[in-house]
């Protein structure tokens, strides 16, 4: 088992920039983030891959970039240039022997 723990949302304007943390509480290799918005359906933000690369969805490619500090077993998500439609609860997610385990979740709002 792991324990995953998110931060870093919050409120900011379209353009703006947020970098989102997740502490897990063991090293883990295939860690990234998801996120939902009301009324859809949980979406594949960034990850790295069990394969070692790093995957983003086609809406925030240029945009985010996950990054990882394997010393202090957490995964960033840096976020840049944020619009409106990234508003979200964002989970962070890590995949144990093909179990996936998810945090608690970090609201991200965008206004415009």
């Amino acid at each position: 088992q792991v324990q995953l723990v998110e931060s870093g949302g919050g409120l900011v304007q379209a353009g703006g920039s947020l970098r989102l943390s997740c502490a897990a509480s063991r090293n883990i290799f295939t860690m990234g983030w998801y996120r939902q918005a009301p009324g859809k359906q949980r979406e594949l933000v960034a990850a790295f891959t069990s394969s070692g690369t790093t995957a983003y969805a086609d809406s925030v490619k240029g945009r985010f970039t996950i990054s990882r500090d394997s010393a202090k077993n957490t995964v960033y998500l840096q976020m840049n240039s944020l619009k409106p439609e990234d508003t979200a609860v964002y989970y962070c997610n890590a995949v144990i022997v093909q179990v996936p385990y998810w945090g608690q979740g970090t609201q991200v709002t965008v206004s415009s």
